[in-house]
């Protein structure tokens, strides 16, 4: 995936039988997806022209020009939806697009490597890091707090983390 681009959302099936589909929104302003229209997917190659037409329970109902059948809209079920990082606001500097952490080393306040930032998880009650550890498939979850990350340096590709006792 290019870093031109960041996720947004998702199509989570089709809704109706007029070719309307349901979308979840990554924005921290749901609506705001709308506003980035056209979308692409991830390799770039497919836009979408996207108009939002009612909120539903876990996102939106919605029409995209380029599909006109609930068989194209069910086809697309599970296709991300990218907008160019150039289109979206800029971030305060303790937000972060959870793209830009991914493949961070993580630290310990002493140096320790702790391992790699595999992905970044959001449950509701606040963003986990999922790290894996150095030459190991465990994985641990870090709350990304500034308790237990006070430092997130992205022009070193760090992250210092202050776990809780015990976690690592």
């Amino acid at each position: 995936m290019s870093e031109d681009k960041i996720c947004v959302g998702a199509i989570s099936g089709s809704y109706g039988v007029r070719g309307e589909l349901r979308i979840k929104s990554f924005c921290a302003v749901a609506e705001d997806i709308e506003k980035y229209s056209p979308l692409t997917s991830e390799d770039g190659t497919t836009l979408f022209h996207l108009a939002l037409i009612r909120p539903i329970k876990n996102g939106f109902v919605a029409r995209i020009a380029e599909v006109a059948t609930k068989e194209e809209a069910d086809a697309l079920k599970g296709v991300q939806l990218f907008a160019e990082r150039a289109q979206l606001p800029s971030l305060p500097d303790d937000e972060y697009y959870h793209t830009d952490l991914i493949g961070l080393t993580v630290m310990d306040t002493g140096g320790t490597v702790l391992g790699q930032v595999k992905n970044v998880l959001d449950h509701g009650a606040g963003d986990l890091l999922d790290i894996q550890r150095p030459n190991s498939s465990e994985t641990v979850l870090l709350p990304f707090t500034l308790a237990a990350v006070p430092t997130v340096d992205l022009a070193t590709g760090r992250i210092i983390a202050d776990p809780p006792e015990g976690l690592f």
